[in-house]
């Protein structure tokens, strides 16, 4: 099995454009957002900011907040069959 070159950015260009209203500047609010347990959210990456960025494959995906740690919020993923736990910063969610 050969391996893979590159980081978790990589075939990326069209997956985490931002819409051109989103463009610019990101707000304030949504560094500071405050999300409850069992909130439900929604995994969008915001390409201009890498910290507490998650793997690529749950781009899209919707998850319940379990907890935090730090600055991240602990969200709980269903993947296929298994619960999976993820650390996002507050920027790569969008509440629902």
């Amino acid at each position: 099995m050969g391996k893979r070159i590159g980081t978790h950015q990589r075939k990326t260009r069209y997956k985490y454009k931002r819409h051109y209203r989103e463009q610019g500047k990101t707000r304030v609010s949504q560094f500071f957002q405050q999300l409850e347990l069992g909130d439900k959210v929604g995994l969008k990456i915001n390409s201009s900011y890498q910290y507490g960025r998650f793997f690529p494959r749950f781009h899209g995906l919707t998850g319940t907040i379990a907890g935090k740690k730090g600055f991240c919020y602990i969200v709980e993923v269903k993947d296929q069959h298994k619960e999976k736990s993820l650390y996002v910063h507050p920027i790569h969610l969008q509440k629902q």
